[in-house]
């Protein structure tokens, strides 16, 4: 064979001093990088990922501790009968003497049309004319039937007043419609039929065989 020449089966020539310095430190460095992979710290379906793959986990870990990725389409609370924390308070109470105003509030609505998820002056649905009515003098009820029915004390039969919430149940078991009491027999409230605020007798067969309870935000 010819001096400084190859055949074909011939071994290549030994590496340069810098090709061989650059394997040397990877010989060095590597194994450090592919400790963390391999440590018994580390879950068994993640070893042996290499440094590419260690890169790629640790970056999506830090996504989702950073910034608290969640999966999207991700379900949004809905703004119909959203209520703040400030509309739920742990025992909202009327003030001293704001039964009349509670009253007076509520018949100067009369007329105002019924409107699915309404809470202002432009459209009521049921609870959200109560919880208007009692915002205007300094109660803060929740948005729902169903928690309004939780708050103050639950009242007879007979001995409501003036003020009082009173409940039936129109789409289900449980209370699912909510009025003001303003009489012995009577309240207003947003019915969903023919449309507006209005007052009507709580003895009539259709409210009495749908009659739920009273509930009183006052102390007396």
């Amino acid at each position: 064979m010819t001096p400084g020449k190859h055949n074909r089966g011939s071994p290549l020539r030994p590496l340069g001093r810098r090709a061989a310095l650059t394997a040397t430190v990877a010989a060095d460095v590597l194994p450090r990088l592919l400790a963390p992979i391999q440590s018994p710290v580390v879950p068994h379906r993640f070893r042996g990922l290499g440094v590419a793959g260690a890169i790629a986990l640790s970056s999506l870990a830090a996504a989702c501790a950073s910034t608290g990725a969640r999966p999207r389409p991700f379900p949004a609370p809905s703004s119909r009968g959203a209520a703040s924390p400030a509309d739920v308070p742990p025992t909202p109470a009327l003030p001293e003497g704001a039964v009349s105003s509670v009253i007076q509030s509520a018949l100067g609505l009369r007329g105002v049309r019924y409107r699915d998820g309404g809470a202002d002056p432009t459209g009521f649905d049921c609870s959200g004319f109560t919880q208007y009515v009692f915002a205007q003098a300094g109660a803060a009820l929740p948005r729902e039937v169903r928690d309004q029915y939780k708050v103050g004390r639950s009242v007879e039969p007979g001995a409501q007043q003036p003020g009082d919430l009173v409940f039936f149940a129109t789409t289900s078991a449980a209370a699912s419609h909510v009025g003001i009491v303003i009489g012995e027999d009577e309240f207003v409230h947003a019915p969903s039929s023919r449309g507006v605020v209005r007052v009507e007798r709580i003895s009539v067969p259709y409210w009495s065989s749908r009659f739920v309870g009273f509930r009183r935000l006052t102390a007396n």
